[in-house]
């Protein structure tokens, strides 16, 4: 008798893997931005959210997509692109340099089946922030997207790393779950039991080369403020500033308030 289904791909992985091994499995390749980074800029790209609107020539004009068959065109919109990329800046890399590894955000709305609209990530003040996100091997992503207990742990790692976590109305009773959670049994040795008593295996210690890529950031945050064309969301982006206590005026070095 021909097999008429067969069960959903993460579980059958599950069945031939202990909870346990998977976990290790992604203590041991996660790549993690370091706490010093996140201080220094929490949000690289305030500008963009997820299916926020694309321009082109500084803001000035729409980013279209033009279907071949039917000539019809379309306002581009973001995916994941500027979450990619303050990721891979945040951690030292070149995005030529990441091949096979995947932007993980830690905190959204939890729905494996994608058929709710993920708006905390659609909210420009945690799109492109660098702790709520992580580096993962394209294959251990699935876990993250579909396996609940995998992404408590990498939210547990992630607010006693970063001493922080999502303050998004859609999070407030899954923060009150990590409030509460306390099985630490398949929790990775090296991840943080308690508010940034560690750093996670695999962490990219903060360099000259990631301060420099975050100074360029800054500096390009400011001049869009002042010269970027008319679709610049300005208004929006000093209201991520002033989320994370930013000052807009100051050198990346003192613009974040104490």
């Amino acid at each position: 008798m021909p097999i008429s289904s067969l069960p959903e791909g993460t579980d059958a992985l599950m069945a031939e893997l202990s909870f346990g091994e998977v976990m290790r499995l992604i203590e041991r390749t996660a790549k993690w931005v370091d706490a010093e980074t996140f201080n220094l800029l929490p949000v690289w790209y305030p500008e963009h959210a997820r299916q926020a609107l694309f321009y082109k020539a500084n803001w000035s004009e729409p980013q279209m997509n033009t279907n071949r068959q039917t000539g019809i065109s379309t306002h581009k919109s973001e995916g994941n692109v500027h979450a990619n990329k303050a990721l891979t800046l945040a951690l030292g890399l070149r995005s030529d340099g990441r091949k096979g590894w995947s932007c993980c955000h830690l905190w959204g709305v939890d729905d494996h089946t994608y058929q709710q609209a993920n708006v905390v990530v659609q909210d420009p003040r945690f799109f492109s922030c660098v702790a709520n996100m992580v580096l993962l091997p394209t294959p251990l992503k699935a876990f993250t997207d579909i396996v609940p207990e995998v992404k408590t742990m990498l939210r547990i790692c992630a607010r006693n790393t970063y001493r922080w976590q999502c303050d998004h109305t859609k999070m407030t009773g899954v923060n009150a779950a990590l409030d509460a959670w306390n099985d630490w049994t398949d929790y990775p040795e090296s991840w943080p039991r308690e508010p940034g008593s560690s750093a996670p295996m695999g962490t990219m210690p903060n360099s000259n080369d990631i301060r420099e890529s975050a100074d360029r950031r800054w500096s390009r945050i400011q001049s869009d403020m002042e010269k970027a064309g008319p679709h610049y969301p300005r208004d929006s982006v000093r209201q991520v500033l002033k989320y994370w206590g930013s000052d807009l005026a100051a050198p990346l070095a003192l613009a974040r308030a104490k």
